[in-house]
């Protein structure tokens, strides 16, 4: 996941048995895909399921090369298949605070904060970036987890409303996002927004028109690289990540690089 750091659980669908022709079609059926779906088919993506999703595992290069040219030069991930959480209202940081062990009080206007989701005796439900875009908190619920995150977030809303604070969710269900990552993944993004990137912090976010679509971006990424994670509406998905295909520093990258990616750098696999 995570503007989020982008997420996600272990990968056990490998080259050989990941492949879409050996999944029963009624399972298949039952997935969802995202705005993408007919991108990565084109590009010769094998598809998988994945936390209830049917997404690309790898494309037509290998694991090893995907996960090597992401290190070198610039990997484009879609993980349209999270889901971005906006809250507002005067209590938001009271809320947010309650719901994750996060200073959101003294979060920087722009700046996010790498925290986890608990329940009510202090276990993990899920992990996640608490951004503070100045009208909003806003964060990313994990692949698959919208069953688990949401009710937990209305659960305390409605206490919060019986005390009489103000504090309300949405769910950015129209939108999708993708991840740039690798070192050349900032010259990238310089020739598709004039947008000034050299004074952008990691973990800091910024609204911005990307190739003609306007996007709210973050300097951040779970590979262990540096990069930018892009929400946008999921019209644009399409378009957007042809745009920033046609550099050729850029290659498409499926769930199984991803994986390794994070493996090699020591962070957690999860959601």
């Amino acid at each position: 996941e995570l503007m989020m750091l982008s997420q996600g659980r272990p990968c056990n669908c490998l080259p050989g048995r990941a492949d879409s022709a050996r999944i029963p079609a009624r399972a298949m059926a039952a997935l969802r895909r995202t705005a993408l779906f007919d991108f990565h088919v084109k590009r010769g993506a094998k598809m998988v399921p994945f936390a209830g999703w049917e997404m690309p595992v790898q494309y037509k290069e290998s694991i090893i090369n995907s996960h090597l040219h992401t290190r070198e030069k610039a990997g484009l991930f879609d993980v349209s298949h999270m889901l971005g959480v906006r809250f507002t209202g005067k209590d938001r940081v009271e809320f947010m605070e309650k719901m994750c062990p996060v200073d959101a009080k003294n979060l920087p206007a722009s700046m996010g904060s790498l925290s986890v989701l608990t329940n009510e005796a202090g276990g993990i439900i899920d992990d996640c970036i608490v951004t503070n875009r100045g009208d909003d908190l806003y964060t990313v619920i994990n692949a698959g987890h919208e069953d688990k995150d949401l009710p937990h977030f209305e659960k305390h809303i409605k206490a919060f409303h019986g005390a009489g604070k103000d504090i309300h969710m949405e769910a950015l269900t129209g939108n999708a996002l993708l991840a740039l990552q690798g070192p050349k993944a900032v010259d990238v993004m310089k020739k598709l927004s004039s947008h000034s990137f050299d004074s952008m912090k990691f973990m800091q976010g910024a609204h911005m028109t990307v190739a003609g679509v306007q996007c709210f971006v973050t300097r951040s990424g779970y590979t262990g690289e540096d990069g930018f994670e892009l929400a946008f509406k999921k019209e644009e998905s399409e378009g957007l990540a042809a745009e920033i295909c046609k550099n050729s520093d850029v290659m498409t990258i499926g769930l199984g690089a991803r994986d390794s990616l994070r493996l090699q750098a020591g962070l957690c696999l999860y959601g």
